[in-house]
């Protein structure tokens, strides 16, 4: 899974400078309307869900693959949702961005305890995931909290997610495999053996 990720940590960065961005707005300008967010919202889980599906293909791990597909299929869901629904009340996107993030966190925090033995910083990954379902939870408990603290409460978990992905996608790219370097190794391996 490391290799995996590794190969695709350019997608990863994506991801987090998606989240950053998408917690800039939504922190620059908490009062918009509810329409604005979902809009904002939906086009970031989209793409993110497209990011995430990309990362998914690839890959000689069948359980790996679904992990990130799943977690790619939940966000086209959710941004589709969004989009296709722009009349949305506050509630109701609140409820849908609960469902949402803690989806994405149980899937962050079973890839993280799956792969505790195979990647380095694995941490990022159960942060990541520990962020998502919290924040699900909060908007799930208290949906009528109002446009502006789902604003606020959701451009604050985009900005920490965004910086633990782009934090994990720099590490995954120093950890890449150099082709060079493997096709030696594999030589070395053959002429010992």
């Amino acid at each position: 899974m490391q290799e995996l990720l590794a190969r695709r940590w350019l997608a990863i960065a994506l991801r987090g400078v998606a989240a950053v961005v998408f917690g800039l707005l939504a922190l620059a300008w908490p009062g918009v309307t509810v329409g604005v967010i979902v809009i904002v919202f939906g086009a970031y889980a989209l793409i993110d869900g497209v990011l995430t599906l990309g990362a998914s293909l690839g890959g000689d791990n069948r359980r790996d693959r679904w992990v990130l597909g799943f977690e790619g299929l939940v966000d086209v869901v959710a941004g589709g949702v969004a989009l296709a629904w722009p009349s949305i009340t506050a509630v109701a996107l609140a409820l849908v961005v609960a469902a949402w993030a803690v989806a994405t966190g149980i899937s962050e925090l079973a890839a993280a305890v799956r792969l505790r033995r195979e990647l380095r910083g694995e941490w990022r990954l159960a942060a990541f995931g520990a962020a998502s379902v919290l924040v699900g939870l909060l908007l799930a408990v208290r949906p009528r909290v109002g446009i502006e603290a789902i604003a606020w409460l959701v451009g604050a978990y985009a900005l920490v997610v965004g910086a633990v992905l782009l934090a994990m996608a720099f590490a995954l790219r120093g950890s890449e495999p150099d082709g060079e370097e493997s096709a030696a190794d594999d030589r070395a391996h053959a002429d010992a053996g």
